[in-house]
């Protein structure tokens, strides 16, 4: 009987919340990731280099890292739902008026305040769906909604190429200022329906019957009790955790090479093939179509075998292999262009794992503040591995030496993964933070 219930409540909270999460999360790596996209024109118009455009999209990572603890702390005393819904209507905002940038120097300053306005929107997300998922549920759940990340670069890369080509001097704006204003205008939308939409905890589920809201509010104290029991509930220890601080680390190599492929994939593939703003946009999508399909499969293995750290360790493997192959081939174009899907679908499929492995140990004001420093560490990785690329892209005579860059991020990651001291088989009861 237990498991039929267990069953029916983890599918009710499915379809509750993770389309509008996986909606907003859609639209909120949409909005971050879009420059990319962007300098295929904005560069040109502005006079921007490589290294000044890699400041600019690194830039909003120093916004994002200043407050990124203090707001997920805030999420905890005001609610998932509030203050979500605060997050996403600010970036909205800052995301259109993108519009309006005429300098560099305008550039550097409005995406310092898109960092500020969506700091804490990604480990609050990924602790609100704690709040809700038991631990056998939660990577499967979370893999769903972060495979918005991959499915917003599939639909957004040709999206924000047909609309920087169709839009272009259209009231006399640049095609890519007309991107910043459509992709930007959902997320206030989006906003307002998680106010509207979105329930603060179990206990409050008015759309779950009263046996299984009292189910799924038990479950979770009690997960949250064993987490607390071998870890720990309380902020400051979380905050000085050396394994919370490894999980920082291994999030900031893997991150050199996410935020370096997603950040500089349009120029990358314009030097690799030649093709044309539209053609750009199409092609950089089936690397991520890719990654999709092995964020998924790798998620459900891994909830099904109940193993974290191989499932994390061997994708990040594959990811580092396939971007030295890529940088090898460069002088093929198709062949170089193939390893470079592979190395997406290691790396992707990577990250669908990672987050559900904190929660494990934290619980309470641990778990926010845990969940908000890893991401802040990591995010060190979006603040220096873009421009570190473009002073890279600026002394050398192709992309193949900045592959080889975020290759060596991806390569860290996996052996970290491999040594994390966390069970082969998780066991809330077994982790710890000591």
């Amino acid at each position: 009987m237990l498991p039929d219930l267990e069953n029916t409540v983890v599918r009710k909270v499915t379809r509750r919340l993770v389309p509008l999460l996986f909606a907003i999360y859609f639209v909120n790596f949409l909005d971050r990731v879009n420059i990319g996209f962007a300098a295929l024109q904005m560069n040109d118009e502005l006079g921007l280099k490589p290294a000044m455009y890699g400041l600019a999209a690194s830039i909003f990572y120093a916004g994002y890292i200043l407050f990124e603890i203090p707001s997920n702390l805030l999420l905890q005393r005001f609610g998932g739902r509030t203050w979500l819904a605060r997050i996403i209507v600010t970036w909205g905002v800052i995301s259109i008026a993108q519009a309006a940038i005429t300098s560099p120097h305008h550039l550097y300053g409005i995406r310092f305040l898109l960092g500020i306005a969506e700091a804490g929107f990604f480990p609050g997300l990924i602790y609100y769906l704690t709040c809700w998922y038991p631990q056998a549920h939660r990577a499967k759940a979370i893999g769903k909604v972060y495979s918005a990340n991959t499915i917003a670069v599939i639909v957004g890369a040709p999206l924000s190429g047909l609309l920087m080509s169709s839009m272009h001097g259209l009231g006399g704006l640049s095609g890519w200022k007309w991107m910043f204003i459509v992709e930007g205008i959902p997320a206030v939308i989006l906003g307002i329906a998680a106010f509207l939409y979105l329930t603060d905890a179990p206990s409050k589920a008015t759309w779950l019957s009263e046996a299984e809201r009292t189910w799924l509010t038990e479950k979770m104290k009690r997960e949250d009790r064993a987490a607390a029991s071998v870890g720990t509930s309380e902020l400051l220890p979380a905050l000085t955790s050396p394994i919370v601080w490894l999980l920082g680390l291994l999030y900031f190599s893997l991150g050199i090479g996410f935020n370096g492929i997603t950040m500089w994939l349009p120029q990358l593939l314009k030097q690799l093939s030649g093709l044309s703003i539209a053609a750009i946009g199409l092609v950089s999508a089936i690397p991520f179509v890719v990654g999709t399909a092995a964020m998924l499969v790798n998620a459900k293995h891994s909830d099904k075998t109940r193993e974290r750290r191989w499932h994390l360790a061997v994708p990040l493997a594959v990811g580092a292999i396939g971007m030295i192959a890529s940088a090898a081939a460069w002088s093929h174009p198709v062949v170089a262009f193939v390893f470079l899907c592979i190395a997406t679908a290691g790396l992707m499929g990577g990250l669908s794992v990672f987050w559900s492995i904190p929660s494990a140990f934290l619980s309470g004001a641990a778990a926010a503040g845990g969940l908000a420093l890893v991401n802040t560490i990591g995010s060190v990785s979006g603040l220096s591995a873009p421009y570190l690329i473009g002073l890279i892209r600026d002394r050398t005579a192709d992309f193949s030496a900045p592959i080889y860059f975020m290759a060596s991020g991806i390569a860290v990651a996996a052996v970290l993964a491999a040594v994390l001291p966390f069970p082969d088989r998780f066991e809330p009861a077994r982790a710890s933070v000591h």
